[in-house]
C-alpha cells in the first residue's frame, strides 16, 4: 500500500472536525464496534480450528437455530458497548428484548441495534458472514436507561450504519451520511484502513439475487420481473446475470460494488417478509442510498417505514437506481398472491 495510511479511526476524527460541537463520544463508540469486529473476525477465521462450529442447542426469537459463532458475536458486541458510557440501550436480532446497561455503567445519548452474525446458516460451509449495525440517537430523556422506544425509529433518523463482512479480507463498510467509506482490516498491524473511499453503486447493475427456489410462492409482478431480466432480446443490459450466496451482507456487498439488485419479496410462506427491519433493512437502505443507490419494500422507501416491533419483518428490494425503478413498474401491478 502506497500514499498516506488512513486508518478508521483517522477517517472518523477528522470527519469530526467538521463538526465544532462534537464530543469525540461517537468515535470511541465506533471504535469499540471495531475492536468488536476485529475479535469476530478472529474466531471467524478459526472457527474450523476452534470448537465455535455447530449449533448451540438453543433457539432464538426468530425461531431459527443459534450457532455457536452468532452467540459469541453478539456477546462479544454487548461486552464492547454496555460499559463506554455512550449507550442507553441496545437491540440485537438475537435477543428478545431491548439488552439494557448495566446499572454499574453510565448511560449515553447513543442507541445500537444489531444483527451479530448475519448469514450464520451457511458459516459451517465457509461461505462469507458478516456483522450489520445501526446507530441513532435517543429519543427518551437522557440519564435514565433506553427503552424499547429508543429502538423503534424510522431508518430517517439513522446517525450511522454499516456492516463487517468476514471474507478473503475483513472488510467494514460505513456511512454517517456524507458518503459511503470502506475499510479493510490489515491483519500486519491490526488496523482497519481505508481501502475504498467514497463508494458510488452503478445506476444500473447487470446482477439480480434472489432465492428463485420459491419463485411459485411469489406475487405475480415478481415473478413477471424476474422472466423479464432473464430474457434475450439483444438488449445489452439483458439477460441480468444471477449471483446468489444466501448470506445478506455478501449478497448486497458484491451488488453496492458492481451494481445490481437483491430481493427478498413477500410470499406465500412469508406474507410480511423474512427479513428484519431494524437489523438488516435500514441499515443496508441507508448505506445504499448514499451510494446512490435505492431501497423499498414494494409499496414504499424502506427508510420511511415506521417500525412497530424490534423484530419487525418487511420484503426488501434493494440496490441500483435504474433497476429499482424498473422493478416499481412491475410491482405497480395489482395482482397479488392469495
Amino acid at each position: 500500500m502506497s500514499g498516506k495510511i488512513i486508518t478508521l479511526t483517522r477517517h472518523i476524527i477528522e470527519e469530526q472536525r467538521k463538526y465544532p460541537t462534537a464530543t469525540g463520544k461517537f468515535t470511541d463508540l465506533m471504535n469499540d464496534i471495531a475492536f468488536a469486529s476485529k475479535l469476530i473476525s478472529y474466531h471467524v477465521n478459526k472457527a474450523g480450528l476452534m470448537d465455535i462450529l455447530g449449533e448451540t442447542g438453543s433457539v432464538n426469537v426468530q425461531g431459527e437455530v443459534v450457532k455457536k459463532l452468532d452467540q459469541f458475536a453478539n456477546e462479544t458486541l454487548i461486552k464492547a458497548l454496555d460499559h463506554n458510557g455512550h449507550t442507553c440501550v441496545m437491540a440485537s436480532e438475537e435477543s428478545d428484548d431491548i439488552i439494557p446497561i448495566p446499572d454499574e455503567y453510565p448511560l449515553g445519548k447513543y442507541v445500537v441495534v444489531f444483527d451479530p452474525l448475519d448469514g450464520s446458516s451457511n458459516i459451517d460451509a465457509n461461505v462469507s458472514v458478516g456483522t450489520i449495525f445501526s446507530v441513532y440517537h435517543r429519543v427518551t430523556p437522557e440519564g435514565r436507561p433506553g427503552s424499547v422506544k429508543d429502538c423503534l425509529q424510522q431508518g430517517l433518523k439513522q446517525i450511522c450504519a454499516g456492516y463487517v463482512i468476514y471474507g478473503s479480507s475483513t472488510m467494514l463498510v460505513y456511512t454517517t451520511g456524507n458518503g459511503v467509506y470502506g475499510f479493510t482490516l490489515d491483519p500486519s498491524y491490526g488496523e482497519f484502513v481505508l481501502s475504498h473511499p467514497n463508494i458510488k453503486t452503478p445506476k444500473k447493475g447487470k446482477i439480480y439475487s434472489i432465492n428463485e427456489s420459491y419463485f411459485e410462492f411469489w406475487d405475480e409482478p415478481v415473478k413477471q420481473y424476474v422472466r423479464y431480466i432473464k430474457q434475450v432480446d439483444g438488449d445489452t443490459n439483458r439477460p441480468m446475470n444471477s449471483r446468489y450466496i444466501g448470506s445478506l451482507v455478501s449478497d448486497f456487498h458484491r451488488n453496492l460494488l458492481y451494481g445490481g439488485i437483491f430481493l427478498y419479496p413477500p410470499s406465500k410462506k412469508a406474507p410480511k417478509g423474512k427479513l428484519r427491519l431494524l437489523y438488516e433493512a435500514n441499515p443496508l437502505a441507508f448505506i445504499v442510498e448514499q451510494a446512490g443507490g435505492r431501497a423499498i419494500d414494494g409499496k414504499q422507501r424502506i427508510l420511511e417505514v415506521v417500525p412497530k416491533e424490534l423484530h419487525q419483518r418487511t420484503p426488501l428490494y434493494i440496490g441500483s437506481a435504474d433497476d429499482i425503478a424498473l422493478l416499481e413498474k412491475f410491482l405497480s401491478s395489482e395482482k397479488k398472491v392469495d
